[in-house]
């Protein structure tokens, strides 16, 4: 075979996540009190503009999430394959020229030279001052570097042309499932319009850098001459697998200890309430840096139980993801154990005690349905929050591993290189852009699936 996968723990739990989803949609399109929520969310323009983008996100991270090892060229007939040590994925082979392409050092967004000056020897055995021409990037120009410019416009002008075309095909298989006098004045169930402008401007972005992306480094390079790009897009997954796994951990802490603390009350109450006291009496920062120095030793010790990088760093990523589930349940818990109170004083909670109906089945029929909203509301606003506590923990260094990609690792790596001169600004700047769109998509997503999902606010 000429590839051979390679499993990693938060791949398998990443598409166990989506089989959950994909079975709570299946679920929710036949029930009609699952279902109407939803629609109000489909309905608010904002809403679904934030759910192209999230779904732009998701793509790459899932492209990112299946991992294998390439066969190594010039194999031996007969015998049995080898394959390399480097555990790659689709994204990786997609954004290969990015990947493979690294130049010295620094290198601003869009140049042909690097950033800082050296010394270069002349032809004529002179020794001058001056900024060296990239190895990659430009490169095709030769040494026609007054037309980079012009080179740049034209690219860019193909790739707007290119999204349009593309665009221009979505809105004719759009126009046959709705009128266009409809589409035109926004009379559409779904807001088409609004979906429509935000597909159009991330394909003009995709088209734009698939075009630049392998001729120059759209983003410039970091410290070791790596593409910020492709830096930047490989630490989606990162950012995506921090803010749902560590919430599908917690979750089944909150939900049933909360709604267990709540219906029991008496002992059961005292004891829970104890336990998330106590867990938030301790500064998280201070509970996860330890956990995350304790496992670093357990690695360290155990060195021959990781058969590459990639599984060592993929290893800390899912005890981090561990660790802040752990800490982050507690919230959720509270408000839970509080709804959970009010509904044992309904009436038909009551009367089902009454008929000696099993505590399990009164919290799994009657209590649990009815705090799903909670949860919900939780989970999407929560989401926002972990993907910047990744960025907090990479900063005072007990985030993520550092040879994975991150966008924390990216800030703190970038960090001591704004007190130089001249600054070195574009790592820091691609992180911070790629992290504000996703928080803020997640955040305007979760305020539509608040307000659909909160009784209070009919």
């Amino acid at each position: 075979m000429p590839i051979k996968l390679a499993f990693l723990w938060t791949d398998i739990l990443i598409y166990c996540l989506l089989l959950v989803v994909g079975l709570y949609i299946w679920r929710a399109r036949s029930k009609a009190h699952l279902a109407a929520p939803w629609r109000k969310v489909a309905r608010r323009p904002m809403a679904m503009a934030s759910a192209v983008v999230l779904f732009a996100f998701l793509a790459i991270g899932l492209l990112d999430s299946i991992h294998f090892r390439e066969a190594l060229p010039n194999q031996k007939p007969g015998a049995a394959t080898e394959y390399s040590l480097e555990v790659i994925s689709p994204l990786d082979r997609i954004l290969k020229p990015l990947r493979t392409q690294t130049e010295k050092t620094y290198s601003a967004p869009l140049a042909i030279q690097l950033y800082a000056m050296e010394s270069m020897e002349q032809p004529d055995g002179r020794t001058l001052r001056g900024h060296p021409r990239l190895k990659h990037g430009g490169a095709h120009l030769g040494q026609d570097s007054e037309h980079r410019h012009n080179d740049v416009l034209r690219l860019v002008a193909q790739g707007t042309l290119i999204a349009l075309l593309i665009w221009c095909a979505l809105l004719i298989a759009i126009g046959q499932r709705v009128t266009w006098r409809a589409l035109l004045h926004g009379e559409t169930e779904l807001p088409w319009r609004t979906i429509l402008f935000t597909v159009s401007v991330l394909l003009w972005i995709a088209c734009v850098l698939w075009l630049l992306a392998p001729k120059y480094h759209v983003l410039g390079t970091d410290k070791v001459g790596q593409d910020v790009l492709y830096l930047s897009l490989k630490s989606i997954r990162t950012g995506l697998v921090i803010g749902t796994l560590t919430t599908l951990i917690m979750l089944p802490f909150a939900l049933w200890l909360g709604v267990m603390a709540g219906y029991f009350k008496g002992w059961v109450d005292d004891v829970i309430q104890y336990v998330y006291t106590t867990l938030n009496a301790i500064p998280d920062v201070l509970l996860i840096a330890a956990a995350v120095l304790m496992m670093q030793v357990y690695m360290d010790i155990n060195k021959d139980a990781f058969a590459s990088i990639t599984e060592r760093a993929d290893f800390r990523l899912l005890f981090l993801c561990l660790i802040l589930g752990i800490t982050s349940w507690t919230g959720l818990c509270r408000l839970l154990r509080g709804e959970t109170l009010k509904l044992t004083e309904v009436d038909y909670v009551q009367a089902a005690q009454a008929f000696g109906v099993s505590h399990w089945k009164i919290m799994s029929r009657h209590i649990l349905p009815n705090v799903m909203h909670i949860v919900l509301i939780t989970v999407t606003l929560q989401f926002s929050s972990l993907v910047l506590a990744e960025a907090v923990l990479a900063y005072v260094g007990v985030g993520v591993d550092p040879t994975m990609h991150s966008w924390g690792n990216m800030i703190n790596s970038a960090r001591l290189e704004l007190a130089r001169e001249p600054i070195v600004w574009w790592p820091l700047a691609a992180a911070f852009v790629f992290m504000f769109a996703l928080v803020l998509a997640a955040n305007l997503f979760a305020d539509a699936v608040r307000d659909a999902f909160d009784p209070r606010s009919e």
